[in-house]
């Protein structure tokens, strides 16, 4: 069972500015909760315990969100907002479960990732993008009940002209589900593209990955890219990537995070038949 998580949440989330000019990006809200809580508790889901954040400046307000606001709790308690309180105290984890590791510059996904290899130790842990929001089952549940050791990636099937925005995985083997990963390039250009088969921001990686990262070698953009890492371990440990049953929305991009906000308003039992009622006379 995949025990720990590591959060990389200090991107300066430029696509969205200016709201996100203080807040940070993950804390965006998807209808009612901020990004990075739909990926804590989609980790949560699949039997992590430990959730390991690697944030940047002006990150705090994540660091308040999974603690706890004693003058709001009292507030509500006085109240008798009951369902309230009883959110709120929901997204508190024990002491010792939540942990902060500052990355000083943004310097691409996996030295992001790097940032936190003191505190894995010899396990596989699970890495997760909040910017990729996932409708449905757990994610990383899915991906932990079908790993058997070495490296595991969500991928899905996207647009031939799109592979330039995905690391693109060269298959193997697939039976529709899983798929034995060969190779993987980041951001390949179409007509260079091994497959139209991208990985999504869930991933389920080896200690061996961190010594890889410790060269800090820069890849696509000038980064530190995790896919990097992960290429240079095919042929020295199992590869796989786990075709999801949920939906991904690109919440990085402003027409994501829109298309977000209306699913998950359509699977809210209390917005769902006014919000359908609106955007049917909207469209009209």
């Amino acid at each position: 069972m995949i025990k720990k998580a590591i959060f990389p949440v200090g991107g300066l989330g430029t696509r969205f500015l200016p709201a996100t000019k203080a807040m940070p990006k993950e804390m965006l809200p998807v209808v009612d909760k901020p990004l990075i809580q739909y990926a804590v508790e989609e980790a949560a889901a699949a039997g992590v315990e430990e959730f390991i954040f690697v944030t940047g400046r002006n990150k705090t307000a994540i660091e308040d969100h999974f603690d706890h606001s004693y003058e709001l709790e009292a507030t509500l308690q006085a109240k008798g907002k009951s369902d309230a309180l009883k959110l709120v105290k929901a997204m508190i984890h024990g002491p010792g479960a939540v942990q902060y590791v500052r990355q000083q510059q943004p310097a691409g996904l996996g030295h992001a990732v790097w940032c936190a290899r003191h505190l894995i130790g010899n396990d596989p842990v699970a890495v997760l993008l909040a910017d990729d929001l996932i409708l449905g089952e757990s994610c990383v549940r899915e991906m932990a009940e079908a790993y058997d050791g070495g490296n595991m990636v969500a991928v899905m099937d996207v647009p031939f002209d799109q592979t330039d925005a995905y690391g693109i995985v060269t298959p193997g083997d697939d039976d529709g589900r899983i798929v034995n990963v060969r190779g993987l390039v980041e951001k390949p250009k179409p007509a260079e593209a091994p497959s139209t088969i991208a990985v999504v921001g869930r991933y389920i990686i080896a200690p061996d990955v961190f010594a890889t990262l410790d060269s800090h070698e820069r890849g696509a953009g000038g980064e530190i890219q995790l896919t990097d890492a992960l290429a240079k371990q095919i042929g020295k440990a199992p590869f796989k990537g786990l075709r999801f049953s949920g939906e991904r929305f690109d919440c990085g991009s402003k027409l994501g995070f829109l298309q977000a906000n209306i699913a998950f308003g359509l699977e809210n039992g209390e917005l769902e038949t006014d919000l359908r009622d609106w955007m049917v006379g909207r469209l009209s």
